[in-house]
């Protein structure tokens, strides 16, 4: 049975949005990897910025190997980034 990356970031993102912190981290491994999207580390550590705060144990790491990745401005895009969706999903709480 073929992978449908599109399906998948349907599904994490909906799932994502309602704090789900698993499909948090499994967004930012589809940016970090550029499956289904195009890559992107600043979205990739955004996401698994989101994910570590939602308590995923995974995320933290990954956050912290893409910032390896990240120029100073673009880790500060990723922060930003991540304080956004952090404010979205939790709706301002």
């Amino acid at each position: 049975m073929p992978e449908d990356d599109a399906e998948a970031l349907r599904l994490y993102r909906l799932a994502a949005e309602q704090g789900v912190a698993k499909a948090q981290h499994n967004l930012g491994v589809m940016y970090a990897k550029g499956e289904g999207v195009p890559q992107d580390y600043v979205e990739a550590y955004a996401w698994f910025s989101v994910a570590a705060a939602g308590g995923y144990a995974d995320a933290a790491n990954n956050r912290d190997v893409v910032a390896g990745d990240l120029t100073p401005e673009q880790l500060s895009q990723g922060q930003k980034r991540a304080t956004e969706l952090f404010e979205k999903i939790s709706g301002g709480k």
